[in-house]
């Protein structure tokens, strides 16, 4: 009989893919913001940082489009405003909401990212080729979104 870490050394499930791709991103990611002066951020941080905008975002759409729960988002939240990444602001289209803004130093961390994430992408497109890259993510996303329908 076949063990599961065998069979997922061998034949890994979709999870176990998702997983090493997500922490392996994440590694990438965090170590590179570090060496540029974001030693403060780690990955939880991801939820928030991953789908700020720049001209603000309420924390029920934080909580949304990264699928985490309202809590965890405000728990994210208030370490983020704490580190100075973040500052919560009246939402002009309605004062009793809040909206989550980048200061100043969480515009010059979103820059960061941003390069990064446009690099290890690159990379990977010169790696296996623009098509055969631009195919995966197609697929990719596809399978993300089939999946994320089936937990609504």
């Amino acid at each position: 009989m076949v063990s599961r870490a065998e069979k997922n050394e061998s034949n890994p499930d979709l999870g176990v893919l998702a997983g090493r791709l997500l922490f392996a991103v994440q590694h990438e990611l965090f170590t590179s913001l570090a060496a540029q002066g974001f030693a403060d951020l780690h990955p939880r941080h991801g939820a928030v940082l991953a789908y700020l905008d720049t001209e603000g975002v309420r924390a029920t759409e934080l909580s949304r489009l990264s699928g985490q729960h309202k809590q965890v988002i405000g728990t994210m939240i208030d370490e983020l405003e704490s580190l100075g990444y973040v500052q919560r602001r009246p939402d002009p289209a309605d004062r009793r909401a809040k909206l989550i803004c980048p200061t100043e130093r969480g515009l010059a961390e979103m820059r960061a990212a941003g390069r990064i994430m446009t690099a290890l992408q690159e990379r990977h497109a010169r790696r296996l080729g623009r098509e055969v890259y631009t195919q995966f993510k197609t697929v990719l996303l596809d399978v993300v979104e089939h999946q994320r329908k089936r937990t609504v």
